[in-house]
């Protein structure tokens, strides 16, 4: 109703100043100039009038384009108080800007929701300027994973772990690569996933950040499994007869008519020979028969067990060893009732395989020292930590030292640790070590609830 009212007033000015026109150019060709005093004021009127109307228009406009670069969809246009002609215009600035407020709102409350997920997720994602470098998205993950609270360019990270900003800069889009970095004195293995994505001529790289150290553990466990599986099967088979014959040999060379016929010296040359394959035999079958152990544990009592009972159990059972080395123990438990749910015969015997690694590691100091803690983390895992002193172990070793028969012990089997790891990933848990050269090492065990 009000826009037809509007359009009749329009359409009378214009026919009106038609009049007014067609009146004053009648005049003129009549030979009659005195009555345009008459119809010039009209002419002008209709003119200023329509001047009027076009201005208060374009002012409307201009505050309704103001209002929209500076994306305040906020501001409403009265439309009781306007005048009639330029109710239409407003009511329809209104229904424009709350169509964009209602748009802004939903993509407001999608970003917030995609911010949550990315917040909330294990992969840690960077997004930055492909060509400045200038970083437009970190989540807390990647601050966690990297151990780097805030970066403004990805090239900051040149400086503070040199590897990985190359690794960054050479990974191509679509690419994934395994990279391995060392984070609070421990090996951490990531998975990087590289894309671009073009916003406003502005093309960012985003890299996705996976910690797999425990996915490629359990992966690499299995595997030693199985190898150890074949390699022990097929030792045992074929050294087994070998240690017989060996045996059986022996004896006849004991037989009186093997002993007349063969002169003493070539005898005990015999006899030395045969016993030395029966000797390596006896003890390769011994050591392949150890890594059987590996094998054996495929089952778990679980109970709940307090972390402040284990290490009491612990203290006493090594209390005499401690004391015959002069080697101070710590207990730091500040929640007593801290709790795991654990298999307790297996994981003592992890923390003796530790205890007893510890041990080693502080022979050579002059006031030998190991503590046992234990403590929540926020992620609600529980870390049960065997500490020394001791002198520590270079990097190249951290990732070696839990691999089947690898040691740096003369005399090690190099079983212990990697029975301790099977153990735990059997509780779904992991150990890690963190270790500086010259001060000591941390071996820590993570339980998940």
């Amino acid at each position: 109703m009000i826009f037809n009212r509007y359009e009749w007033r329009l359409l009378l000015r214009v026919f009106l100043m038609f009049l007014a026109l067609v009146a004053a150019a009648f005049v003129i060709v009549s030979g009659k100039p005195l009555y345009l005093v008459i119809f010039i004021p009209l002419i002008v009127y209709a003119v200023i009038e329509m001047i009027r109307f076009q201005k208060k228009a374009q002012d409307e406009v201009n505050q309704f384009v103001e209002s929209i670069h500076y994306r305040d969809f906020s501001r409403h246009f009265d439309v009781r108080r306007a005048p009639n002609e330029l109710k239409p215009l407003r009511k329809g600035f209104n229904d424009i800007n709350t169509t964009f407020k209602l748009i802004s709102r939903e993509r407001e409350t999608q970003y917030h929701y995609l911010q949550k997920i990315l917040e909330l997720v294990d992969t840690g994602i960077l997004s930055f300027e492909e060509e400045t470098g200038n970083i437009s998205w970190i989540n807390e993950a990647f601050k966690n994973l990297i151990g780097i609270p805030y970066l403004k360019t990805v090239h900051s990270l040149e400086k503070r772990d040199p590897a990985l900003y190359l690794e960054l800069i050479k990974v191509k889009p679509g690419d994934s690569k395994i990279i391995t970095m060392t984070r609070n004195q421990q090996l951490v293995k990531m998975l990087i996933t590289a894309s671009v994505m073009r916003s406003d001529d502005i093309l960012y790289k985003l890299i996705a950040f996976q910690n797999v150290s425990e996915a490629l553990d359990e992966t690499e466990s299995k595997a030693w499994s199985k190898l150890l599986n074949v390699m022990t099967h097929e030792i045992m088979n074929s050294v087994a007869p070998i240690s017989s014959l060996a045996d059986t040999l022996k004896n006849r060379l004991q037989s009186p008519e093997i002993t007349g016929a063969i002169q003493s010296s070539e005898l005990e040359d015999l006899e030395l020979g045969i016993d030395t394959i029966k000797r390596r035999s006896e003890g390769l079958l011994k050591f392949t028969e150890s890594y059987r152990s590996l094998n054996k544990i495929t089952k778990l009592d679980l109970n709940k067990i307090l972390v402040r009972d284990l290490f009491e159990n612990l203290a006493s059972l090594m209390r005499p060893t401690l004391e015959k080395k002069h080697i101070e123990l710590e207990i730091i438990l500040r929640d007593p009732t801290l709790a795991i749910q654990a298999d307790i015969n297996l994981i003592e015997q992890v923390m003796i395989n530790l205890l007893v690694n510890a041990i080693e590691a502080v022979k050579d100091r002059e006031e030998p020292r190991l503590i046992l803690s234990g403590e929540l983390q926020n992620n609600s895992k529980t870390l049960v930590k065997v500490t020394d002193n001791g002198l520590g172990m270079p990097p190249e070793l951290l990732d070696k030292i839990f691999i089947p028969f690898f040691s740096t012990r003369k005399t090690g089997s190099g079983i212990g640790l990697s029975l301790c790891k099977q153990i735990m990933l059997l509780h779904k848990g992991n150990i890690q070590v963190q270790s500086t050269e010259g001060k000591g090492s941390s071996f820590i065990l993570q339980f998940i609830p």
